[in-house]
This record gives C-alpha cells, structure tokens and sequence, in this order.
C-alpha cells in the first residue's frame, strides 16, 4: 500500500495554546484526512497525517512557518498554484501577523477542508503515476482500463495510449 504522508505545523504556546486559525485548520486536517483515507484506500493509498507544535521562539523566527501544511513532499500552495501573505493574528500568537494562503483569488487565514482534499488528490494522483515509474493504467491494455483512473482515451493523460503522452 502506498502512502500519503500530510503533515501540518502551528504554534503552540507555553501555555499549550493557539490561535484561532490554526485550530480550525487542525479541524479541517483533520476531516479532510479521514475523507481522503476513505477515497483513496480502494487505490491502495493510505493517508496519514502529523501534526508538528512550533515553540514560542520558533514562531517568533518564522511566523509564517506556523498553520503550514504539506502534502506529500510538497507545501500546499504549490499543489493548488497559490500565494502565501500574512495578516494580523491575535494574542495566542502575540498578535503577529501569521501565514494567510489565496486561492482562485480569496484568500483564507483558515485553510478549510475542501482545499486539502483537492490538493490530496492531486498528490494522490502523482502518487499513482510515479509509483515504479509507472501509471494506474494497464500497460498492454490497447485501449486504457475502464473505472480505472484512466477511463477513456481523453483522459489517458501519461498512459503512452491516445490522448497520453
């Protein structure tokens, strides 16, 4: 089984604490996983999460390092083409000004659920084609597999078949 490692940091106070956004971030990683989790295991993909605690000095370093996630070995903004900003937080954070990601054009100081599972699915996808060098489709197969990942010609994008590469 393959796996799909996320893994998501954010400040942690000394007194166990943190802000606002980055706790409905923890929400959403969280749903988000067990979404993915129950999408991905009829591919073989498991889905795991970890969830790293920045100290006080270390955020006060890098505050824009706090409610970061990466996807595979990728951060979440390069899957979904977004930018990073940074606007005012609140005194859990000591009112710095913490990581914001824009999307499509709105921009989120909480990352919610939907934009995790679309970039798991992305890196899902690059899972399965890289795996072995190889891609979900059958490779003898003339035409590529149907209810696979690659159900018609169209959408044989790296299968070597019509409409791959």
């Amino acid at each position: 089984m393959k796996t799909l490692q996320i893994r998501w940091q954010r400040l942690v106070n000394q007194q166990g604490e943190t802000c606002d956004r980055c706790g409905m971030t923890e929400a959403a990683v969280t749903a988000a996983v067990h979404q993915l989790k129950q999408a991905l295991q009829g591919l073989g993909i498991d889905v795991t999460v970890s969830k790293e605690a920045l100290s006080s000095a270390e955020f006060h370093e890098g505050p824009l390092e706090s409610n970061r996630i990466w996807i595979g070995n990728k951060p979440l903004e390069q899957w979904l083409s977004a930018t990073t900003g940074q606007s005012r937080c609140c005194a859990a954070c000591g009112n710095a000004d913490c990581r914001t990601l824009t999307v499509d054009g709105q921009t989120f100081e909480a990352i919610p659920v939907e934009l995790i599972i679309r970039a798991g699915l992305m890196a899902a996808a690059e899972l399965l084609q890289n795996s072995s060098g190889e891609t979900c489709c059958e490779p003898e197969a003339p035409e590529p597999s149907s209810g696979g990942c690659c159900p018609a010609p169209s959408a044989a994008v790296g299968c070597g078949k019509a409409g791959g590469s």
